[in-house]
């Protein structure tokens, strides 16, 4: 390049250089070599981003909780919605052929996984919230043990199991509860189905009254109208006319005056059935929402039974080094069968002491020999009972375990959990 092309390209380039006018601008020669010369502006390196913990996936859970996640946390209605969406729900699929297609994507890494996951984050966002205080798995077990005392159970689930701090103990904790829970919910479901079914059909029938009546009352309404029209006709032709007609008008206003009051009785029958119908709505409503929650109930029994299959044996058996006998002293007389029923389940053996209501005192000492643990509920055990047995299993060198309440939860809960029983001391 000549001379005068370079002070042309160099001058072009720049575009700070100050012009005089009538004058060129100032060549800088050093200038295009320089910049030919130098090297790009290194980027600044930038400090890597810390790490942020983040919650699970469903796709990042062992296989063996989505059953129990997808049949618990899910209704059999939103996991139908979902998968119509995804072209996977026939019309004739059942409700076990969509959990199996539900079970199916969740381990799934792609489209269809990720709408599975946010359909259970935006159907649990209120626990997710909560949950998301828990900065440690004590503080997550807490909130765990509190939702399972209160029966909230699907939401907590899904949230403890998605939880960053989440470890395996208090993993096999929440699995182990859930399992064992939805052993004790299907004998109760068939009643509220029944009577879910009668309030609907009952609800159907005041319908259908209601429609005939307000058909009926249509029909008056019209005759009526058309009685006025006629009535107001002829009073015109009156007017009109040199010599009126008394007869027909008299006529026309004696139907008139039947039809509104056939209109009235109507109405005040459409209105005593609308009540009843409304009664009706309420308890349907009621049972509907009684029924749902059988439903989801047997819907956790069903993914609980699912959980049984041979290739999850190992992990259920994992899930706690359980007693071999029990001794339950206190409690409600009516509650012992389902205890009974739910230990049997564990393979625990289980001895009943009322407490002194109505069994001897002195065979405490003989059942307590024979327990390799002792549990006792502090609301209904008496106080001269509950001092009883602390001494006298610290004499025997027996654990005990005092529970919070009375219910199967609280027994199961403590047979379940590794650290369930307190050493004598």
């Amino acid at each position: 390049m000549s001379g005068a092309g370079a002070r042309r390209v160099v001058q072009e380039a720049c575009d700070c250089a100050i012009r005089m006018p009538g004058q060129p601008a100032p060549a800088l020669p050093g200038l295009a070599a320089f910049m030919a010369s130098a090297p790009p502006p290194a980027k600044a390196a930038l400090p890597p981003a810390p790490a942020v913990p983040r919650r699970r996936r469903i796709w990042d859970l062992d296989g063996t909780f989505h059953c129990s996640i997808i049949g618990t946390c899910l209704s059999s209605d939103e996991l139908r919605r979902l998968l119509r969406k995804l072209d996977l729900a026939p019309a004739d699929a059942t409700d076990h052929d969509l959990h199996g297609r539900g079970v199916g994507l969740a381990g799934r890494d792609d489209h269809r996984g990720k709408l599975l996951n946010k359909a259970l984050d935006d159907r649990h966002a209120a626990p997710i919230h909560r949950f998301s205080a828990a900065r440690d798995v004590e503080a997550l077990r807490a909130l765990w043990r509190e939702a399972l005392e209160a029966g909230d159970i699907p939401g907590a689930y899904w949230a403890v199991l998605t939880h960053p701090a989440l470890d395996r103990v208090l993993m096999r904790e929440a699995f182990g509860a859930v399992h064992m829970l939805s052993h004790l919910v299907g004998a109760a479901n068939r009643a509220d189905i029944r009577r879910l079914v009668a309030q609907d059909r009952e609800l159907a029938e005041q319908r259908e009254t209601i429609d005939r009546q307000r058909a009926r009352l249509q029909e008056l309404v019209e005759e009526r109208t058309a009685a006025q029209e006629a009535l107001a006709a002829q009073r015109l032709a009156q007017v009109a006319a040199p010599a009126p007609s008394p007869p027909p008008v008299a006529e026309l206003q004696r139907r008139l005056e039947a039809a509104e009051q056939r209109a009235a009785a109507l109405e005040e029958r459409r209105a005593e059935a609308e009540a009843a119908a409304l009664r009706a709505e309420d308890r349907a409503a009621a049972a509907e929402a009684s029924a749902e929650a059988a439903l989801a109930r047997v819907a956790e029994a069903e993914a609980s039974l699912a959980l049984l299959a041979p290739e999850t044996a190992a992990l259920a058996a994992e899930a706690a080094a359980l007693p071999g006998t029990v001794l339950y002293v206190g409690g409600r007389a009516h509650q012992v069968p389902a205890l009974r029923e739910g230990a049997a389940r564990l393979g625990v053996a289980l001895l009943h002491h009322d407490g002194g209501l109505e069994a001897n005192g002195s065979q405490l000492p003989g059942l307590i020999g024979r327990a390799e643990l002792v549990v006792f509920p502090v609301d209904c055990v008496s106080h001269e009972a509950a001092l009883a047995v602390k001494r006298l299993c610290r004499a025997a060198g027996r654990p005990f375990r005092p529970l919070r309440s009375s219910g199967v939860t609280s027994f199961l809960a403590a047979l379940a959990q590794p650290d369930g029983a307190v050493a004598p001391g």
